[in-house]
């Protein structure tokens, strides 16, 4: 099976590659997945340079994409919270991320995982969140099926 889930991820600053990559695995685990399964990767700008998420995604070959502020927050999500809208300006970053990553800003059912948190041995947070990716139309190329 081709890749077909989209990450949403924040963070504290300074968050270390090993919480990130703990986070992640755990958040696939409960989705029932594993990091091949990954298509896309997004967090908010603030975090475009984020060391640790940055190192994450070369270390797994993942092109992230970075949204404003501004945009997360037009994304409906199930668990808006003014904290983080505090301190990003954006009710959520993880959900509201993975949901744009995955093409899907508008169905908050594609969540697969909604918002998983860790703090990890470091003291940091991270924030995991997996959504379905919009299956693409079949390519032209594409053999149709056989009906028996």
């Amino acid at each position: 099976m081709r890749p077909h889930l989209a990450l949403g991820l924040g963070c504290d600053r300074g968050t270390p590659e090993a919480t990130l990559r703990q986070a992640v695995d755990q958040a696939l685990t409960q989705a029932g997945a594993v990091r091949a399964d990954v298509a896309a990767v997004a967090s908010i700008t603030l975090k475009a340079d984020e060391t640790g998420l940055l190192a994450l995604c070369r270390t797994e070959g993942w092109t992230p994409v970075f949204h404003a502020p501004d945009v997360l927050a037009r994304v409906a999500v199930p668990n808006p919270s003014e904290t983080v809208r505090r301190h990003t300006g954006t009710p959520s970053v993880s959900e509201a991320a993975a949901l744009l990553a995955a093409g899907r800003a508008d169905e908050m059912r594609a969540l697969v995982v909604e918002k998983h948190r860790l703090r990890g041995p470091d003291g940091r947070h991270a924030t995991v969140s997996v959504a379905r990716m919009r299956s693409p139309a079949p390519s032209p190329e594409s053999p149709e099926p056989e009906i028996p």
